[in-house]
C-alpha cells in the first residue's frame, strides 16, 4: 500500500497553491549527512548531474563542496529518479539538506509514490525527517515528509485545508 494517496494529498501538489517549487528539507544534517546522500545518490542507478555555476564537475566530497569561498559560483546536484521528475539540491548550509522539485512533476498516484520512495531513501539513509513546505514557506509548517518512526511519508497537515499561497519572495 502507498505511503499517501493521491486523491488525499492532491492539494499539497498543486502549484497554484504550493507555489511550484515547494521546498524539501533535512534538519540538522552535518557534513557527514551530505556526504551520505552524496553516496547514496551516486549508488541508486539515478541519473545525477554537478555542477558549479555552469561548469559540469565530477562529484566531489562532501567538505571540498563546503570549503569552497564564500563569494563562488552556487553549487548544485541535480538528481532524476525518474527520466522526468528532477530534485535540484543546493549546497547552502551544512546543518540543512535543501532541495526543490516541480511539482508539475509529480501529479497522479504513479508519481506520488516515486517522490515517496524519493523521500523515504533520503530519510532511510541519514535516519532523519524529510520534511515538505510550499515554496518560500521558511519550513515552519511542513505538510508532509518521511517519519523516522513510522518508515514512511506521512502527512504532517490537513490536505482537505487550502495549502498556505506561496512567498513570492523566495
Amino acid at each position: 500500500m502507498p505511503d499517501l494517496l493521491w486523491d488525499d494529498v492532491r492539494n499539497f501538489f498543486d502549484p497554484d497553491l504550493m507555489g511550484s517549487l515547494p521546498d524539501v528539507i533535512v534538519p540538522d544534517t552535518s557534513i557527514r549527512d551530505w556526504q551520505a546522500i552524496l553516496d547514496a545518490i551516486s549508488a541508486s542507478g539515478w541519473r545525477f548531474q554537478y555542477s558549479e555555476g555552469r561548469t559540469v564537475l565530477p562529484v566531489p566530497r562532501a567538505e571540498a563542496v563546503f570549503a569552497r569561498p564564500a563569494d563562488a559560483e552556487c553549487a548544485e546536484l541535480r538528481v532524476w529518479p525518474t527520466a522526468d521528475m528532477l530534485a535540484i539540491f543546493r549546497f547552502y548550509a551544512v546543518e540543512e539538506i535543501d532541495f526543490d522539485v516541480d511539482l508539475r512533476e509529480i501529479q497522479g498516484q504513479e508519481r506520488l509514490d516515486v517522490f515517496c520512495d524519493f523521500l523515504r531513501l533520503i530519510g532511510r539513509r541519514l535516519g532523519k525527517p524529510v520534511l515538505m513546505d510550499s515554496e518560500g514557506g521558511n519550513h515552519v509548517h511542513p505538510v508532509l515528509g518521511f517519519d523516522v518512526e513510522t518508515d514512511q511519508v506521512v502527512l504532517l497537515a490537513d490536505p482537505t485545508v487550502n495549502a498556505p499561497a506561496a512567498d513570492c519572495g523566495s
